[in-house]
């Protein structure tokens, strides 16, 4: 196994999975989005996450996504793939029959529903790392999962696995990040999942971000991530107000409607999103398309 956490530094793309007004995956615009993400400049791209609307993709479809995705990535960059839920049978399963060829690592989010206790998550996330012949992406997202990774989970996971190789933060709690920051092992990697908290979460020495708006501006948000990376505030920081009030209106009206309204604007997706998600509604709609106009001035 090969866990060179290099890979993981930077900006990854929480990729959108397209449809057609029938439902069924647009894999011509995917294949799109794909290559808008990468020629803009990230540094990997996670596919079948909560962006991509994992929830509401079959099996099979997940299968034909990850198939996809590492043809048409044909190692341009790494590929994380999202596999995680609260049966932990059944995440296992998948980590064992899922097609990860060519998949450089897996995204695995914390237990939801149920509200383990933090004992179950470390045995959860032990099952996992066990299973898993890529590196493992802890995702901690306390207000969809309604339970939260506590600091001292996250590092004794990190210190007895060495597999375990980063978590996706998006608690919103800096002073657990900071906590996480100061005593993570060295092979541990402390990524930025909220666009918004991103530059101060770089300040404090975190390692990137896994990144929605960046399915609109790659370029941008690869590039205030590495000035970050850099030192160089002054640079990330105005990158950083020029998307930050799209950052917000992204999920005004839930996720990924607001990016797929984006995606819709530059051509390069429609905004269909699967039951129970539903498109944004006619006022976030008209936000996104002020706040894409002020980001992108008509010549």
């Amino acid at each position: 196994m090969n866990n060179d956490i290099s890979r993981f530094r930077g900006t990854g793309v929480a990729i959108v999975t397209p449809f057609r007004e029938s439902g069924a995956i647009d894999f011509e615009s995917y294949e799109k989005v794909l290559d808008h993400v990468i020629g803009g400049g990230v540094d990997y791209v996670v596919a079948l996450g909560t962006t991509g609307e994992a929830p509401a993709l079959s099996k099979q479809e997940k299968e034909s996504i990850v198939e996809f995705t590492v043809d048409k990535i044909n190692d341009r960059v790494p590929l994380v793939v999202g596999i995680g839920g609260n049966n932990t049978a059944e995440v296992v399963l998948a980590i064992q029959t899922l097609p990860l060829k060519g998949v450089d690592g897996i995204l695995s989010v914390s237990p939801y529903y149920n509200k383990p206790q933090q004992e179950g998550i470390y045995r959860h996330f032990k099952a996992v790392a066990e299973a898993s012949p890529v590196p493992v992406i802890l995702y901690n997202v306390p207000h969809r999962t309604g339970s939260n990774i506590a600091a001292s989970t996250t590092i004794r996971l990190a210190c007895d696995f060495s597999n375990i190789v980063g978590t996706k933060e998006a608690s919103g709690n800096l002073d657990q990040i900071y906590q996480i920051l100061m005593h993570r092992p060295d092979h541990f990697l402390v990524i930025s999942g909220d666009d918004g908290l991103t530059l101060p979460m770089l300040a404090a020495g975190s390692d990137g971000v896994i990144s929605v708006v960046a399915n609109g501006y790659p370029r941008e948000l690869s590039s205030m991530v590495r000035y970050g990376l850099e030192g160089n505030f002054d640079m990330a920081r105005k990158i950083h107000f020029q998307l930050i009030d799209l950052i917000y209106a992204l999920f005004a009206d839930g996720s990924p409607g607001g990016i797929k309204a984006v995606l819709e604007l530059k051509g390069f997706c429609r905004d269909f999103v699967r039951l129970p998600l539903v498109p944004v509604n006619a006022v976030t709609r008209n936000l996104i398309q002020e706040l894409v106009n002020k980001i992108e001035p008509k010549k």
